[in-house]
């Protein structure tokens, strides 16, 4: 189940679970009383943040619901669980029609090979049109959806459905579990011999024979020939069916129900796995055991569940399979079945199901387990996180167990990455975006008791010098006993793009071989502090070429004090300049918004390098710009472009930063240093 938020695919999937009699009644996610969106969270929020499962049995068959997230900071979870899928179904609203996700997840369906349906939901809306929303599904997705069921009355007017493959209208009781089948209002038949005709239109290439008798003009599809062709049609994706109805008075659920076990694909038929060697498994009831891990959860209470896709033979409690990744053994204690935040032990599980193992030390999401350990699943690449944030504990005797609990999200989330930056000492959480940071501050706090807090993060800038200067450094200190003396001549000067270079001039024994080091230690310690505003410096050559020494106060310890005083003193002639760290950005939107998102780099000092466009006709703008200016870019990104704008980045080189940003970061520094820190 895929789809923007508030489309309505979590109350789909609960109303399927009540009309099919799993549910004594239909949850609902407006008053917090929903089965498969239970975490806190996601009762605060009220939308979806991590996928849950709904099993469903529907006649002879299990119907595996996954109702997935639709918020963009939650899609690499809601793409891991396509990779178990044999089927998406996109639920869609009916006035509001197929928004930025929808259109995303629809690009990675397509990307995956994976089957597609649609379900127009909300269709007894006030301002619900089905022509129009079937027009903007064709010019969107192009021309092989076709409606499968037309409304029967659109808004208050809608009382029930046609079904487009048996010609019969379908009127649902209130509660949507029982119907009464009828003959297809005469004023609906023309609309629905025209849906007809385009279902074999489509359906009839699944078999060439039928295909070319079609063309010529032979009779239409009988119904056996439709209803044979139609899941293999389906798979193929030669044709996407488009189902409607309405979630809210439950109607249409029990019509899509009987499709899905009828129409769908079916795991043992048509599911297929690239293997990392670029092969091609499928779903096997006769191979040997093998399971892929496409999502990890830590629950605060029972530990690490793994929700596994079993690709072939039958997994047993007590079996050990074998992690491709590590070629460790992991024995599988429990096999669970889950419905929302239920769990129900089973004694099996076969090819083609889902289920969930507990307590899987070793394993994580992407891996695969096998009996012979040779089985690895090419997992399908995962977002990049943008959106970095600095992130320490309230209180800071409890880094620690904030550590603790960053590392456990890494393991179970492969879209939160955790850094610590030795320059800025900072610890950075890189996520994909502010609601999904948020979530894990509010998580850390319920599951540990710390109170995370974000700061600002430090952007790593550097100083350097623009001129050569030269200086005296003299360190001389008498406290009663031997005292302490330093005195050396430095001269500093640009080394653009070479880094440090340490240069000895010293001749005559003006200041002993066993001083020197001591002296660019000193030299390496002022550089390190900054001078102008506190950053590292970089790119310049100092040299020692005068200076002299006692024979008795003399040590190291007063020439390295000497080398730091010489050096600050060269650096107030030196023009001691703040370099920011640049970026490259690949960010790509709809052509519809390249002329703002360029407008708004600008804004940011930054150049637009180039243009490009991709197979999907977006526009890719190549920029360079200041990092400092595009470090929290998703927020600003998502706004202009409606949340359907993306881009890559990646920090390169440091240029000279405006007068303005150095006077800024120099009177920030001072400030800082008055106040002790």
């Amino acid at each position: 189940m895929v789809g923007q938020d508030g489309a309505g695919k979590t109350s789909l999937a609960e109303a399927m679970l009540h009309v099919s009699g799993r549910t004594p009644r239909m949850g609902t996610t407006h008053d917090g009383k929903s089965y498969l969106d239970y975490d806190d969270e996601e009762i605060r929020r009220k939308f979806t943040i991590s996928t849950s499962v709904a099993p469903i049995p529907y006649k002879d068959y299990k119907i595996n619901l996954l109702d997935t997230s639709g918020h963009p900071d939650f899609i690499g979870d809601t793409l891991a669980t396509m990779q178990a899928a044999e089927m998406a179904l996109f639920v869609i609203d009916a006035v509001a029609g197929p928004q930025v996700m929808t259109t995303k997840l629809w690009r990675e369906a397509e990307g995956m090979r994976l089957s597609r349906a649609v379900f127009i939901n909300h269709i007894d809306r006030e301002h619900a049109d089905f022509e129009i929303i079937m027009a903007t599904l064709h010019a969107r997705f192009g021309s092989r959806l076709g409606p499968v069921t037309i409304p029967i009355g659109v808004a208050e007017d809608f009382r029930g459905v046609i079904d487009i493959i048996r010609m019969k209208a379908r009127y649902f009781d209130k509660d949507g579990t029982s119907e009464r089948i009828e003959d297809i209002p005469p004023e609906y038949l023309d609309a629905a011999q025209t849906a007809r005709d385009k279902l074999c239109d489509l359906v009839a290439e699944a078999d060439d024979d039928l295909m070319m008798k079609y063309l010529d003009g032979e009779e239409s599809l009988t119904q056996q020939e439709l209803e044979t062709l139609l899941d293999k049609a389906i798979a193929q994706e030669l044709f996407i069916p488009v189902f409607v109805g309405s979630t809210i008075i439950k109607q249409g659920i029990q019509g899509l129900m009987e499709d899905i076990a009828t129409y769908f694909p079916h795991p043992r038929h048509h599911g297929r796995f690239r293997l990392a060697n670029g092969e091609i498994t499928y779903v096997d009831e006769t191979g040997e055991p093998a399971a892929f891990v496409f999502k990890t959860v830590a629950d605060p209470y029972v530990g690490r569940l793994s929700f596994v896709k079993v690709i072939s033979g039958v997994l047993t409690p007590g079996m050990e399979l074998v992690n491709s990744r590590t070629g460790k053994k992991e024995r599988l204690g429990h096999i669970y079945v889950m419905m929302g935040k239920e769990n129900n032990d089973v004694k099996s599980a076969k090819a083609g199901d889902i289920v969930v193992v507990p307590k899987l030390t070793e394993t994580k999401t992407s891996d695969t387990l096998s009996q012979s350990g040779t089985v690895a699943i090419d997992p399908l690449p995962l977002p990049v996180p943008q959106y970095p944030v600095a992130i320490e504990a309230a209180n800071k005797k409890e880094e620690d167990k904030l550590g603790t609990f960053l590392a456990r999200v890494v393991e179970t989330d492969p879209t939160i990455r955790v850094s610590r930056s030795e320059e800025t000492h900072q610890t950075v959480l890189t996520a994909m975006g502010e609601t999904q940071v948020e979530m894990l501050i509010s998580r850390c706090k319920e599951q540990t008791g710390v109170q995370a807090v974000l700061v600002p993060i430090r952007i790593p800038y550097r100083e350097t010098i623009r001129k050569t200067a030269e200086a005296q450094g003299r360190h001389k200190k008498q406290t009663g006993g031997s005292g302490q003396f330093g005195d050396c001549w430095l001269r500093i000067s640009p080394n653009p793009g070479e880094g440090y270079e340490f240069i000895d001039e010293i001749v005559g024994g003006k200041i002993p071989r066993g001083f020197i080091p001591a002296i660019d230690k000193g030299v390496q310690d002022a550089m390190l502090e900054g001078f102008l505003a506190g950053y590292p410096m970089v790119d310049l050559k100092c040299a020692v070429y005068d200076g002299s020494y006692h024979a008795v106060d003399s040590n190291e310890m007063a020439f390295k004090t000497a080398a730091r005083i010489g050096f600050r003193a060269a650096c107030e002639k030196a023009n001691v300049v703040v370099l920011e760290p640049m970026a490259n950005m690949d960010v790509t939107v709809g052509e519809e918004y390249a002329g703002a998102v360029m407008s708004d780099i600008s804004t940011r000092r930054g150049r637009i390098v180039g243009t490009d466009s991709n197979d999907a006709g977006e526009t890719v703008i190549k920029v360079r710009v200041p990092y400092a200016e595009v470090v929290s870019y998703t927020k600003d990104l998502r706004s202009i472009t409606r949340g359907s704008g993306s881009y890559l980045i990646q920090l390169e080189g440091y240029e000279q930063a405006p007068a303005d940003v150095q006077k800024k970061l120099a009177q920030a520094y001072q400030e800082a240093r008055s106040a002790g820190n």
